[in-house]
């Protein structure tokens, strides 16, 4: 059976073949043509079939700054374009693997796997009920196109499925080709640069618009897949509970960001609600046509006519208006009930669902009465599939994750407790735990929230959010907005401080009642290596222990991939990570407390990215206790979110990903790695450590680092609502993780992914370690072979001819006392992975090399352009337009920012 009408080299070709016919039609027989020697002039020096780049370079000189902006638009847009063909090909994989039954890392494939490894039902129940996924969107400003132009490009990627996956008589391709011709034509006069910055309220509706539109209509997907695996491999005995659980920081995290108010938060709140409500009431209404059973055909149970009673007395009016309506009818009768319980949620009126696990109970009862009358067929297709939607968005679509600064909290405390005569701020650790923890356990107030005057305002901004929370956990549920992450977290204070405020503002109330998971983020070396004086001093501390007993004896710890990896480097900050995490699961395992591990991940490898699955499979066993949470962030959401089929697969394969590691983790509750392992990646870190901070603190690397990377041009590039650094020092320090990350990138010298590995495996070598050992822990553990492999990736993209043209825009000394110890670790680095890996190039899959060699022809014009005008000292607006349009061409080119 042939799916697919078309195959990916087909896609690339005519796309950039309309493209083309757009450029000309849209410019001039010139502009097309200089793109087009651009191009294949550029090709011909990848293949070999030039000895230079003199053809492109001349070029590019001779360019007028309008004939530049023609040149940085048209592949820009190519990359766009091409990108979505590389997405149909991931769909027609999938697929296709999926008709033939060799998907791997399906939920399918994990089911399977467990039961060749002897799990019976009880302990897949088991693991199953320990599993919850909870992927957490954030803003963080690393999506660098409009969102405008995304919404182009969606429609561009629906003409292609239609072209691959229907069939069309030939009126019907030639309509589809025309929409194509005109949507590109619309992405070429379209602005691909914002012109302003987008405000937090636009991120927000970004994140929204992957879960409503994509993430909705999928899960119960993935939980059909389950149970029909369950039901092929146990006879279908085994309960599945909710496995997984959508969370957002956009609209609600305020690190860093001052543009994130109260009221966004509460803007974010009401819309989500109010976007997930009417998608029930359309599934009702749905279920209304399907359910028509006449009462004389079937017998309801007791407990279906016990809902409808109570129903029916709860709202009087809409009963009598639904027996008129469905006399004999009593599923619809139900279901014309719980729409207009749906509708009055928030109402002023009575009668209205109080949360969404009244409305799951109706649902239920139905599924319920439907199998007591053999309508079994009816409540898996109809009925199941919205309880499990309901199940995991609730009445919020997403819960919110609230963020800030550890040093908000400590300075908003001092300031007010101050106006009483306490000085907290010249208090030490041990004297702010004491006041703390009588504070919070004592029954009288001691900060009035209601008065703000007198304090500055960071601190007005904090207690007025504490103040608000209250009010929208009893308008919206405590679920919708109810964790709280502390950013720099380095002391047990930090958090007492978070549960102080909650307390004062009377979202805590111990014992008893804990509205609020504090959530310690551990991300500087300080705080890491201090993990459990922080963590041990909490849970010894009688306010948190209460704390604690009210959220279920779950503790959940968030690890800073970004922060750690600029600090530290890459192979160190993973070192530290994993140990780190080893570390966390031993003092909770000591306090009997239940882990739940945030892992703060970016969609680049140096920020912790890479494929999902691997890194779960990763994971030490004693940190797998079931639960699991990660951030989303970037132009990572829309590679993974954006299409229903990729979307879904994600989706299994982390569910497929979380079963196998916590069976692994039951069966083998500590990980057993040979201690010559731990020895050499103690002795590698320590030496790659060292080696990455002597980089950062040769003196003058910051200024080469803003004159050989367009760093400038990012910070400036209306990506994201938070501001680029923190304050307004120069410094590696101040910088954030994303904007260094992304700058390297661009420059095509991915550092922050690989810089001083090899300093770090040769340190072991000549410590009198031996290659023998390196390989073995490629090939036997799962850490270092998936850091290695990650690493592969970043030198692989890594180009020093590239490179090499920005680090000329350097001062001379600054570019020979820097550049070549940079050029000189990565040649190294290449040489000692590909000889642990034992490949003869970097890259694991042929696929990727493939997409490599496609891409890269095309990226080479878009660096050298922005280095002729990073070079410039004068740009006019023009010119400032297309620089800025080649960070985002580069970034589509890379499939990568920060």
């Amino acid at each position: 059976m042939n799916l697919h009408a078309r195959e990916i080299n087909e896609d690339v070709r005519e796309l950039g073949e309309l493209l083309g016919e757009v450029i000309e039609a849209q410019t001039s027989t010139e502009g097309f043509e200089t793109v087009e020697n651009i191009r294949t002039s550029s090709i011909d020096y990848r293949r070999g079939d030039a000895d230079d780049r003199d053809d492109v370079e001349r070029t590019l000189d001779r360019l007028s700054p309008d004939m530049q902006d023609i040149v940085a638009r048209a592949f820009t847009t190519y990359f766009e374009l091409i990108n979505l063909a590389e997405e149909r090909q991931r769909v027609r994989e999938i697929r296709e693997g999926s008709q033939e039954g060799v998907l791997e890392d399906s939920v399918t494939d994990a089911v399977e796997k467990l039961s060749e490894r002897g799990a019976d039902p009880e302990t897949l129940e088991r693991v199953l009920d320990d599993v919850l996924i909870e992927p957490t969107f954030t803003a963080h400003p690393t999506e660098a196109r409009r969102k405008t132009v995304k919404a182009k490009l969606r429609s561009v990627a629906g003409d292609l499925e239609v072209l691959d996956e229907v069939r069309l008589t030939d009126s019907e391709q030639e309509d589809i080709e025309d929409d194509l011709a005109a949507e590109v034509t619309s992405l070429w006069q379209t602005p691909q640069v914002r012109d302003r910055r987008p405000e937090v309220t636009d991120e927000a509706l970004n994140v929204q618009w992957y879960i409503e539109n994509v993430l909705f209509e999928v899960i119960d997907e993935v939980y059909d897949e389950l149970e029909d695996a369950i039901d092929e491999e146990y006879d279908g005995d085994v309960d599945v509970p909710k496995l997984y659980e959508f969370r957002s920081w956009a609209g609600s995290d305020r690190d860093g960001n001052p543009f994130v108010t109260p009221e966004i938060t509460e803007e974010t709140l009401e819309r989500q609600r109010d976007v997930v409500l009417p998608l029930y009431r359309d599934r009702l209404k749905e279920l209304s046509g399907v359910l028509s059973q006449d009462a004389s055909n079937i017998d309801t149970t007791d407990a279906f006519d016990e809902r409808l009673a109570d129903h029916k007395e709860a709202l009087p009016g809409v009963a009598s208006e639904a027996e008129e309506r469905y006399p004999d009818e009593p599923y619809r009768q139900k279901l014309k009930l719980m729409r207009e319980g749906v509708l009055r949620v928030g109402d002023v009126r009575s009668g209205g669902y109080s949360d969404s696990s009244d409305l799951l109970a109706d649902l239920r009862a139905i599924a319920d009465d439907l199998r007591a009358n053999d309508a079994d067929v009816i409540a898996e297709a109809h009925v199941d599939p919205l309880v499990r939607k309901v199940d995991t968005f609730g009445f919020t679509l997403a819960g919110l994750d609230m963020r800030d600064h550890r040093k908000m909290h400590t300075d908003a405390i001092a300031e007010t407790v101050d106006r009483d005569g306490i000085d907290y701020a010249d208090m030490d650790e041990d004297e702010r735990v004491e006041f703390l923890t009588e504070a919070i356990l004592q029954d009288g107030q001691i900060v009035d929230m209601e008065d703000v005057d007198g304090l500055s305002d960071d601190s007005a901004r904090v207690i007025r959010r504490f103040r608000k929370l209250a009010d929208w956990q009893r308008e919206f549920g405590v679920d919708a907005i109810d964790t709280y992450a502390i950013s720099w977290c380095e002391e047990a204070s930090h958090v007492l401080e978070v549960l102080f405020l909650g307390d004062q503002a009377g979202i805590v109330d111990l014992p008893g009642y804990c509205g609020l998971d504090i959530v310690p983020l551990l991300e500087s070396k300080y705080a890491l290596d201090g993990a459990r004086r922080i963590m041990g001093t909490l849970f010894e501390n009688d306010a948190y222990e209460e704390a604690l007993a009210a959220r279920n004896g779950v503790q959940e710890i968030m690890l800073g991939y970004s922060d750690s990896n600029k600090e530290n480097g890459y192979l160190a900050a993973n070192w530290s990570l994993y140990r780190n995490q080893k570390r966390l699961a031993a003092i909770t395992d000591d306090f009997d407390v239940e882990m739940r591990l945030f892992h703060g991940r970016g969609g680049s490898i140096s920020r912790g990215g890479g494929p999902m699955n691997d890194a779960m499979l990763a994971l030490p066993n004693e940190t797998v206790t079931g639960q699991i949470k990660f951030t989303e962030q970037g132009e990572a959401i829309a590679e993974k979110y954006a299409n229903e089929a990729i979307a879904e697969r994600n989706l299994e394969q982390m569910l497929n990903a979380q079963v196998r590691s916590r069976y692994n983790a039951l069966e083998e509750p500590v990980e057993e790695v040979p201690e010559a392992w731990e020895d050499a990646m103690e002795t590698a870190s320590e030496a790659a450590r060292q080696k990455y901070e002597s980089l950062l603190q040769t003196e003058g690397f910051v200024d080469f680092f803003e004159q050989a990377t367009p760093i400038s041009v990012i910070e400036n590039l209306n990506m994201g609502s938070r501001p680029a650094s923190r304050s307004g020092d120069r410094s590696v320090e101040d910088l954030r993780a994303i904007p260094w990350v992304f700058s390297w990138t661009q420059a095509r010298c991915i550092i922050p992914g690989w810089y001083s590995i090899a300093t770090g495996l040769q340190a072991y070598l000549d410590d009198g370690g031996d290659v023998e050992t390196l390989q073995e822990m490629y090939e036997e553990w799962p850490f270092f072979q998936t850091k290695l492999d990650n690493a592969s990736l970043a030198l692989a993209r890594t180009d020093f001819d590239i490179a090499e043209e920005y680090a000329a825009l350097a001062d001379d000394d600054l570019r020979e006392r820097i550049f070549p110890d940079i050029r000189q670790e990565y040649e190294d680095t290449v040489d000692i992975v590909t000889e642990i890996t034992g490949r003869d190039s970097l890259l694991k899959r042929e696929w990727l090399e493939q997409n490599l060699d496609r891409r890269n022809p095309y990226v080479d014009p878009l660096n050298l352009l922005q280095v002729r005008l990073l070079a410039q000292s004068h740009l006019t607006e023009t010119e400032r337009r297309t620089l800025r349009l080649t960070v985002q061409g580069i970034a589509a080119g890379m499939k990568n920012t920060g």
